[in-house]
């Protein structure tokens, strides 16, 4: 009999997480580009700071130089690019970011039900009864969130849908972001560091300072932001 026993290989445990990540489409001449992108580092410093980034390169036609270029002076802007997209792969160097593909918004595509078989409905709104602290983020791409109390300043509140707040927002809220431009941002006093529907945005320096401590709302007219009093 032997008394040496088999030894049982643990299996590695895999689990799945996503996260919002900012996508670049950078723009020539890419000097420019790069402009804005200081001038929001500017208003909202850290904004970009420890966030998941894609560049999307389909819009322009860099050589390898100019991608590692352009990737150098976004990490010295403190961005760390995760990976990119709309490129060859052969214009890639084994030190860049991997080359993505099937990226899409945040929407997740259900599966067909099988028949008779009793399918629950996923939940389209989220509602939240205590503050949302410094600090603290909420995801919820599925559709519109409410919270009934304040968003404090460095908490991050993101929806699929509409935002409502019933007290003050100091912190971001950026709603509509899987492409809803109908979405809107309401909060009963408004002290925001940044707003954003669908991609556009304004910083807390761009708010109209006769709106702070206001209730307020924003909404999307067209390519430009408006935000006014709330009625």
């Amino acid at each position: 009999m032997e008394a040496a026993a088999k030894v049982q290989r643990q299996m590695v445990r895999l689990r799945g997480r996503s996260y919002v990540a900012f996508v670049f489409v950078p723009t020539v001449p890419i000097q420019d580009w790069l402009q804005e992108i200081d001038t929001t580092i500017a208003r909202s410093p850290g904004f970009f700071a420890g966030r998941p980034v894609v560049i999307d390169l389909s819009s322009v036609d860099l050589s390898q130089s100019g991608i590692g270029h352009l990737l150098t002076s976004l990490q010295d802007r403190n961005i760390r690019v995760l990976g990119i997209e709309g490129v060859e792969e052969g214009r890639l160097t084994p030190m860049m970011p991997p080359l993505l593909s099937g990226g899409r918004s945040c929407v997740v595509e259900p599966s067909a039900p099988k028949k008779a078989e009793k399918v629950e409905a996923k939940a389209t709104s989220l509602l939240l009864e205590a503050p949302v602290r410094s600090g603290q983020t909420v995801i919820f791409p599925e559709g519109d969130v409410t919270i009934l109390g304040s968003v404090g300043s460095g908490a991050e509140v993101v929806a699929g849908g509409s935002i409502h707040i019933y007290g003050a927002l100091r912190g971001r809220a950026m709603a509509g972001v899987n492409g809803h431009t109908s979405a809107r941002i309401y909060c009963q006093k408004i002290e925001a560091e940044l707003l954003a529907i669908d991609g556009f945005y304004q910083t807390a320096d761009d708010i109209d300072a006769a709106l702070r401590g206001k209730p307020a709302q924003a909404w999307l007219q067209g390519n430009t932001m408006r935000i006014t009093a709330l009625n």
